[in-house]
């Protein structure tokens, strides 16, 4: 950690997070001015941040890890509260904070849900599930709306966090096996009793059950576009494109599931990066 961490470099370094673990995000910035691009980098920088401790400190205990995200969360705060940080990443958050007065109960409903991965395992009911989405992915919806300045704030909240859900359950639906290796399963317990799919997620296989349970939840991820789209009306043109490229983007995933015949267990369904280019070229328009 360095004292001497410009805000340039920081957001920098937020950039290129970013690029590194959300490619699809990331690719879908370049729809935005210039100017609030590297506000999107900074708010994906910091929940990555608190998403590693987390799941990437090798063995550390999980009373190591709870104690790390708690600093990390104490050292925000107070940053925020300080109007600044020396932190390398969170230099530029704290900035993007203030700039667009973002409430901050957003950032400690989002590290709530990451201390809840810490000891819980599964949800019994979606409500259960949304409970934890909330701090994990409707929250970020909430964090992105003042960055993308909507004529009504108000009146966007609902379908913001609707995409914010949207993305997270798309992304448990690509990612049940890796969640396995973690021993966490983010599909409503009830669900799974529902189809009969108990096995199926054991053995990793694909049956008839499983497949019944994947098509019940997309459908379920794509009411939450549809109602997401309906936000999208509300909001300047280039931050339209942004988040029409965005949920272009990452709704394809659920076209890839279905592709590969509901296999999720095999590979991971993705996006490859020339159609995300693809997306961004044709949503490109001239600025007025």
């Amino acid at each position: 950690m360095s004292a001497t961490t410009t805000l340039d470099e920081s957001y920098e370094r937020c950039r290129v997070l970013n690029k590194r673990y959300g490619t699809t995000y990331y690719w879908s910035t370049y729809l935005l001015p210039r100017v609030k691009r590297h506000h999107v980098h900074a708010l994906y920088a910091f929940c990555r941040y608190a998403d590693d401790i987390v799941d990437d400190l090798g063995p550390s205990s999980v009373a190591e890890r709870s104690a790390a995200l708690a600093s990390f969360g104490d050292r925000f705060f107070a940053d925020v509260a300080a109007g600044s940080s020396s932190d390398p990443v969170l230099k530029a958050v704290v900035h993007t904070v203030r700039a667009f007065d973002i409430d901050v109960d957003c950032f400690r409903r989002f590290l709530r849900s990451m201390a809840m991965d810490l000891t819980v395992t599964s949800y019994e009911s979606w409500d259960d599930l949304l409970l934890y989405m909330d701090g994990s992915a409707a929250v970020i919806g909430e964090m992105m709306l003042p960055v993308l300045e909507p004529f009504d704030l108000a009146a966007a909240l609902p379908h913001a966090r609707d995409l914010g859900n949207a993305f997270q359950l798309t992304n448990f639906l690509r990612d049940v096996s890796e969640d396995l290796d973690l021993g966490r399963v983010y599909l409503p317990q009830e669900d799974v009793r529902k189809f009969d799919a108990s096995a199926a997620l054991e053995r990793r296989v694909v049956t008839p059950e499983f497949v019944d349970l994947m098509r019940f939840e997309i459908d379920r991820a794509r009411a939450l576009y549809a109602s997401a789209d309906m936000g999208v009306g509300m909001l300047p043109p280039a931050s339209a494109r942004c988040i029409s490229g965005a949920r272009a983007l990452y709704s394809q995933i659920l076209d890839r599931i279905e592709a590969a015949s509901y296999d999720v267990f095999s590979s991971r369904a993705s996006v490859l990066t020339w159609r995300k280019l693809g997306v961004a070229a044709r949503m490109v328009r001239p600025s007025r």
